[in-house]
């Protein structure tokens, strides 16, 4: 009898052998629980903050300066970044904080993990009674955020991002608009612009006039950031150096939300960078031009 050759073919394939490294697998899957766990506790630690910030809102509070004359400062400022601070550290005890308030770190570390915080971003809308301000906590390593989250107490807004690269509004799915006429586009120009730079604050604001739809300024940088993550707000503009506090956040949620974020020169933005121009991607250009008209005053 002859030999089936069907059988003969099979044997004479070539094997290919998956080798499976379950070290690197291992790795792979603690990476991603701690990643997780970092998640959580920012979320935990945003919570806390937003509750003490939450609950002084809108009482007596005395209002203190900083630098300027606008430059303000609660005990609820304060008060809210201990509580932040008190729950980073029952987890990641030996971990820097970098934040806006006391005597916080307040630079970025390059290297290994750190935390980033702002008690409440909008202090000069807290004080005023305005609902628009944010508890802002992000998570990094190497200066790379691995999670975000913005709380909008008075809003009743939940924005998060990372480590999956889903973020989410009050645990629904985010993403950028995709608007690409800028006739029908809202933009901010945002941070604040001292004293001795009104000239590029006045041209910022003309540039959003005359290049697109309307202006949007809400007074507080974390939350306008996350608007353009969610697709209310179609991009934002400063040539200021930001804070890490007012923006590393938002600058996250942009990203996993499918948007664009870049320094004033168009280059990929980190929390040291000059400037900062975020979009839904369709209309980056248009802004890093109106950005570079603003450097002209410079």
């Amino acid at each position: 009898m002859l030999p089936d050759d069907s059988s003969m073919a099979l044997d004479a394939q070539p094997r290919t052998v998956l080798l499976i490294d379950h070290k690197v697998l291992g790795q792979v899957a603690q990476n991603d629980r701690m990643s997780a766990n970092r998640r959580a506790v920012a979320v935990a630690a945003a919570k806390a903050g937003a509750s003490i910030a939450d609950d002084r809102f809108r009482s007596d509070l005395a209002v203190d300066r900083k630098e300027g004359k606008t430059d303000v400062v609660t005990a609820a400022d304060r008060d809210a970044q201990h509580a932040v601070c008190e729950r980073i550290a029952e987890s990641f005890p030996d971990e820097p904080v970098v934040g806006e308030e006391n005597d916080a770190p307040k630079t970025v570390p390059a290297d290994g993990p750190a935390w980033i915080v702002d008690p409440i971003d909008g202090t000069n809308n807290y004080v005023r009674n305005v609902p628009i301000w944010t508890t802002a906590v992000a998570t990094v390593r190497d200066g790379s955020p691995i999670a975000s989250v913005i709380l909008a107490p008075a809003l009743g807004d939940a924005f998060v991002a990372g480590p999956d690269g889903s973020p989410t509004r009050n645990d629904d799915p985010i993403s950028v608009s995709d608007r690409s006429d800028p006739n029908v586009c809202a933009v901010s120009p945002t941070l604040w612009w001292p004293p001795d730079r009104r000239e590029e604050y006045a041209t910022a604001t003309g540039e959003v006039v005359r290049r697109f739809a309307d202006a949007r300024r809400y007074g507080s940088t974390q939350y306008e950031l996350a608007l353009v993550a969610s697709g209310a707000l179609d991009g934002l503009f400063t040539n200021i150096a930001a804070n890490p506090w007012d923006t590393v956040a938002g600058a996250q949620l942009v990203r996993d939300a499918g948007g664009t974020v870049t320094d004033a020169a168009g280059d990929s933005w980190h929390p040291d960078s000059r400037g900062l121009v975020a979009s839904n991607g369709q209309i980056h250009d248009e802004l890093l031009d109106a950005v570079a008209t603003v450097d002209e005053y410079r």
